[in-house]
């Protein structure tokens, strides 16, 4: 059974979508930090759920691209784009995320109303107010709520991506196609010197974080 959402989300709107676009802190984490220093160098981590990361692949097997739009600068959050092989990545200390949003929608080719984005706070509002279908996890803020089309049950950083890849995937009639595929795949043995493949995100913007930095 699919994930039960207050949802208003069509088949018609579902397959509109060909980009989905992700926030991080709040969204693909709980929105917690963990800040240490070793020898005088800052260091920052941050927890990923491993089911999100799977709904992130299934979101791009069926075509969908898939961009991380951020509004703090992180390593941690370089090396999960890497790993989930995103099809792009942007990070701004000051938080203008929809200027980035907008640069990778043209560089790509993508309207707004082609967009979907999951927020969880303020920091998202604008472009959550402009995308074909904006998207609240579970413990986003009442204003994120307020204009979002899907409100998804599952809190940041425990499901809630995976949740939307699920309702979306099923909306477009591709859910069980995506997940065959997969399990198809589990069952092959690969080559006993398989290389792993490289994948980088496309990198539009970076820039050096503000102490205490935004999400």
């Amino acid at each position: 059974m699919p994930p039960v959402s207050v949802s208003g989300l069509t088949p018609a709107l579902a397959r509109r979508i060909r980009l989905v676009g992700l926030d991080v802190d709040g969204v693909l984490t709980d929105g917690g930090i963990y800040l240490g220093d070793v020898a005088g160098a800052p260091l920052e981590f941050k927890r990923y759920d491993i089911q999100d990361g799977l709904g992130v692949f299934f979101l791009r097997e069926a075509g969908l691209l898939v961009a991380i739009v951020t509004g703090r600068v992180s390593e941690s959050v370089r090396l999960r784009a890497h790993e989930l092989r995103a099809d792009d990545l942007y990070q701004d200390a000051q938080a203008r995320k929809l200027p980035g949003l907008l640069r990778i929608l043209e560089r790509r080719g993508v309207s707004l109303e082609e967009t979907a984005f999951v927020g969880d706070d303020f920091p998202d509002l604008a472009i959550m107010q402009q995308v074909g279908l904006p998207v609240a996890v579970g413990n986003a803020v009442a204003d994120v709520r307020r204009v979002a089309t899907v409100q998804l049950t599952q809190p940041g950083g425990h499901g809630a991506v995976r949740e939307f890849a699920e309702l979306l995937l099923r909306a477009r009639g591709q859910w069980e196609d995506v997940v065959e595929r997969y399990v198809r795949g589990t069952t092959v043995a690969p080559p006993e010197a398989e290389s792993v493949g490289h994948h980088q995100a496309h990198v539009l913007a970076s820039a050096a974080p503000p102490v205490g930095g935004s999400t």
